[in-house]
């Protein structure tokens, strides 16, 4: 009888700008009734991004070298683009995901390219970053069963100044998102873990 090596420990992880409670409550007021008219689950508050890359399992032993690449992408990051500023404009029903979005305007630009930054240099290091096309966007709900008609969205404005590296864990109620690496655009000290 022969035995296999046990598998290495993997964390599912993604790079993402997080906001501060007043960002998520301001996204939560001006969604909460098209999240409603949705028939989708919210999303917790606490769980609020945007996805700058993701990289899915990693074995567990490499996240320290993903936190020194989150702090090292975001100290070369241009003091002149800090904080980062996302406008979420509208709300979009993404059929395939079953998901309703807040979604910025393509003309984002600073954040596709640090989303590419960050993609570009993953790969390098070995790891293998999701490559779909990137579009600044925050899930609001998900299960949605329908389009909400005429769903009314005051636009939200993140500011962000911090890139934080993330673990996503399967809960019995859903994914929970942590903190394990954040950093301050533009600045080489450590930062708070808030955007």
């Amino acid at each position: 009888m022969s035995r296999t090596a046990p598998r290495a420990p993997t964390r599912r992880l993604f790079f993402a700008l997080w906001p501060d409670t007043a960002a998520r409550r301001a996204l939560i007021a001006a969604s909460t009734a098209a999240v409603s008219a949705s028939g989708g689950r919210p999303v917790p508050p606490a769980n609020l991004h945007a996805t700058l890359a993701f990289l899915g399992a990693v074995p567990a032993a490499r996240t320290a070298e993903l936190a020194a690449l989150a702090r090292a992408v975001a100290a070369a990051w241009p003091p002149g683009e800090a904080p980062l500023v996302l406008h979420f404009t509208r709300l979009a029903y993404w059929r395939g995901p079953q998901v309703l979005c807040a979604l910025a305007p393509r003309a984002d630009a600073p954040a596709r390219t640090l989303a590419q930054v960050l993609r570009s240099a993953a790969a390098a290091a070995g790891f293998f970053p999701d490559l779909k096309p990137f579009r600044a966007h925050v899930t609001v709900a998900r299960q949605v069963a329908r389009a909400p008609h005429a769903a009314r969205f005051a636009a939200v404005t993140w500011r962000c100044a911090t890139l934080a590296l993330i673990e996503s864990c399967s809960a019995p109620g859903g994914a929970v998102y942590s903190v394990l690496e954040s950093a301050p655009l533009g600045k080489t000290e450590k930062f708070a873990k808030e955007c």
